[in-house]
């Protein structure tokens, strides 16, 4: 299968007539409506094409590159430079049902919102959106296993999660579709996009093209081996992180036992960081019996970064291997070759000793540190997204702790978080609440309970007093010795530093 052509004038043209029919996030919702909007992103067509059985331009395009349906070649012209796109292979002749001319989409082309609301498409194989009931897609003339898959729930996860501040250089590993690089293009100077399977990289061309976006650095290869030495302010990666047996699809297996693709991308991150650079990843990691997934997995973390590894989800051996069957398409074959595989994914996780598979993301930061902060939490709640922000506000918080003592840290001003709200638990009736709890609406939305004292002295916080002073302000209005409070008190400062409900004012 020929890949379009990505001619910068035509693809230009192509790109103004996708805006113009509104063939856009909003104008899909619009168009489709909540209930079949949705569904589109589960990979279920059904809504949609009821939606879309009028002629209008944007139902035209929707059914074109969203449902993989054919359409007449005189509605296709109404909202397309047709020639173009046949010429330039995003397009193919066909014929419809009562033998007319008519043309079918060679690609999926999927509107997708940048962060600050620019209008974007992301281009993949055609039947390869993530999320379907159905596993994931043939393409005719490509091999299964070299597909490239479209936008899904777990690139927009690093994309939120990627600390989005002005860099010189970009690394986007592994790049797919291009949606990291995508985003990279926004706030880094040079953007550089790997990938092991040619055609991604030309789907990633594709991508940043019809984005509008200028193109980035493209080169094939695993791992770091396209770059040499080369280092960057920025690494990002949503890698074939699966914990598979054997390797059948390249855009979800790694092609190494166990979790050693994610592994060996957080120990060799440091090499191609610049100082203060970010790493930043998703993984599956293996829970394996004897040992704290926590150690195992901060073990990886190289000499001189800071680490912040957040385990979102956990399943047991079964739920991953049936997960990625149905990914596959297993489910969908005949018994005999189903229970083969998935006894193959067993017995692998058996020989392993693996009890559990953890999902989450790690943060690497080059602070070249002489004792670095590497910690490894679960946190299965709801967070705010984009969350890159206080990814990196978290990592600036923990360098003021490391760099200040306790002395330090009470001539230190600080000032109250944004959305952070107090609640009192008790008996009703009640005169004095058995709890009181510091919650905020924000970041990773933490909850934290305090004392008294910690109730006061965050409510206070707002930059113009250092820590010691209100403490002894505390300590005159409880009638305690503010000596002796001012010895017991920098832990549970350091505490609401650290959680996000206060922050350094300087």
């Amino acid at each position: 299968m020929h890949l379009p052509a990505a001619d910068p004038d035509r693809i230009s043209r192509l790109r103004d007539a996708l805006r113009t029919a509104a063939f856009t996030p909003d104008g899909c919702l619009e168009v489709l409506g909540a209930t079949a909007f949705a569904a589109l992103s589960r990979a279920e067509t059904v809504p949609s094409l009821r939606a879309t059985r009028g002629d209008t331009p944007i139902e035209t395009l929707v059914r074109l590159f969203l449902l993989q349906q054919t359409v007449p070649y005189t509605r296709a012209r109404e909202a397309l430079p047709v020639e173009e796109c046949l010429a330039d292979g995003w397009l193919v002749r066909d014929r419809d049902a009562d033998g007319g001319d008519a043309v079918r989409a060679t690609v999926d082309v999927r509107p997708y919102g940048g962060e600050a609301g620019e209008d974007w498409w992301i281009v993949s194989d055609l039947g390869c959106a993530v999320g379907g009931a159905a596993g994931i897609g043939a393409v005719p003339g490509v091999a299964r296993e070299d597909v490239v898959l479209g936008v899904g729930g777990a690139s927009t996860t690093l994309a939120g999660i990627t600390v989005r501040t002005p860099v010189g250089s970009a690394l986007d590993l592994g790049t797919g579709s291009g949606v990291q690089a995508l985003h990279a293009s926004r706030h880094a100077t040079r953007v550089t996009a790997t990938d092991l399977n040619p055609r991604a990289l030309h789907f990633a061309r594709l991508t940043l093209a019809l984005s509008g976006a200028r193109e980035p650095a493209l080169r094939q290869g695993s791992l770091f081996e396209p770059v040499g030495e080369e280092r960057f302010d920025l690494i990002v990666s949503n890698p074939p992180f699966v914990i598979s047996p054997g390797s059948r699809f390249t855009y979800r297996d790694g092609g190494m036992a166990g979790d050693d693709l994610c592994r060996t991308i957080v120990q060799q991150s440091a090499e191609h960081l610049n100082d203060g650079g970010y790493c930043q990843l998703l993984a599956n990691w293996q829970h394996v019996a004897g040992e704290d997934w926590r150690d195992r997995i901060s073990g990886w973390v190289p000499q001189g970064c800071d680490a912040w590894i957040v385990q979102r989800e956990v399943q047991d051996p079964a739920q991953y291997a049936e997960l990625w069957l149905r990914d596959g398409g297993d489910h969908q074959t005949d018994p005999a070759s189903y229970a083969a595989r998935y006894d193959a994914w067993l017995e692998e996780f058996d020989q392993r000793k693996v009890k559990g598979v953890g999902f989450g993301w790690i943060t690497i930061h080059k602070s070249g540190a002489d004792r670095p902060d590497v910690i490894a939490e679960e946190w299965p709640h709801p967070v705010e997204q984009p969350l890159g922000t206080h990814i990196g506000a978290w990592f600036d918080r923990r360098s003021f702790l490391r760099t200040h003592d306790d002395a330090a840290l009470l001539e230190a001003r600080f000032r109250l978080a944004d959305e952070v709200v107090q609640e009192q638990v008790g008996l009703p009736g009640a005169e004095d609440p058995e709890h009181v709890v510091l919650r905020a609406n924000r970041g990773m939305r933490r909850a934290s309970k305090v004392d008294t004292v910690g109730a006061g002295f965050a409510g206070v916080c707002d930059g113009t007093l250092p820590a010691g002073r209100i403490l002894d302000a505390i300590a005159q209005l409880l009638g305690e010795d503010p000596v002796v409070l001012r010895d017991r008190t920098p832990e549970a400062i350091r505490l609401l530093v650290e959680q996000g409900f206060i922050e350094p004012a300087e």
